[in-house]
């Protein structure tokens, strides 16, 4: 299936509480953003934006070539800034904007593609997401995992960070496994088309937003729809934590070590 036009952008802040100037921090000798760039321009995009509030980032994705944006430092979420970006790139209504997030050094670019696909594929739908199968009890019970429930047709009935679906009859004591495919963990890509994220600018936070802490759901209850696909390649782990941040390390340079082993 052939991948519409879109563009690629990457929200990239330098100020992180746990990991302070995080889209500089190096992996393989290279600072994670570039990781994050590289990946982007592996997906079917067109154009690949990375939009920062500090010029440190901009200068560390000089020698790459990047084409990187300036935002201003106050916005209170990443979709605020994205459609600061479609305006400053004078987007056509309908163009398609993929929001890679800065700290997924690792993602597969089948997956930024496949989230393009499918929104293009719902005319009716604001926002396209994924999600894959949750099969770990201690993650569907893990605030910082968070979940989705779909409807037949793909369409996001919610967002949260709560352990849902509740069931009901195994769930009086922590359940021991996960019986069906039933539990989701929603994965952080998001396809949007460039006139929606400036009407999402401008409304106010919602109610369910502010309680979960999750801005989709500024758009779902506002009813507007959220198409949610089930990932067609494993999603690798981000970077939140230190941990986290030599995990992807580790990972990175066994894939390197298995690369160099394989090049003739």
């Amino acid at each position: 299936m052939a991948v519409p036009e879109f563009t690629a952008v990457i929200p990239a802040r330098y100020a992180s509480t746990r990991l302070p100037g995080k889209p500089l921090l190096p992996i393989a000798g290279e600072p994670m953003i570039a990781h994050v760039w590289r990946r982007a321009w592996q997906s079917g995009a067109v154009r690949v934006v990375v939009a920062t509030d500090d010029a440190r980032i901009g200068e560390a994705l000089a020698p790459y070539g990047a084409e990187v944006v300036m935002t201003r430092a106050d916005h209170a979420t990443g979709t605020d800034r994205l459609a600061e970006v479609t305006e400053a790139l004078a987007l056509e209504d309908e163009a398609l904007v993929v929001n890679v997030q800065g700290d997924e050094p690792l993602m597969p670019p089948a997956l930024i593609d496949q989230v393009a696909r499918r929104l293009a594929d719902d005319p009716e739908a604001s926002i396209a997401t994924l999600a894959e199968p949750l099969t770990e009890v201690e993650s569907l019970f893990n605030p910082n995992v968070v979940k989705v429930v779909r409807a037949f047709d793909g369409r996001a009935l919610y967002f949260s960070r709560a352990p849902v679906p509740w069931d009901r009859e195994h769930f009086s004591d922590p359940p021991a496994l996960l019986t069906t495919d039933a539990w989701l963990r929603h994965i952080g890509i998001y396809a949007y088309r460039a006139a929606f994220l400036h009407a999402f600018r401008d409304w106010p936070p919602a109610v369910l937003e502010q309680l979960e802490q999750l801005e989709q759901l500024r758009a779902l209850q506002r009813g507007h729809i959220v198409q949610v696909a089930l990932a067609c390649t494993v999603n690798p782990p981000g970077v939140d934590t230190p941990d986290d941040l030599e995990r992807v390390r580790r990972l990175t340079a066994t894939r390197d070590h298995h690369s160099d082993r394989e090049s003739p």
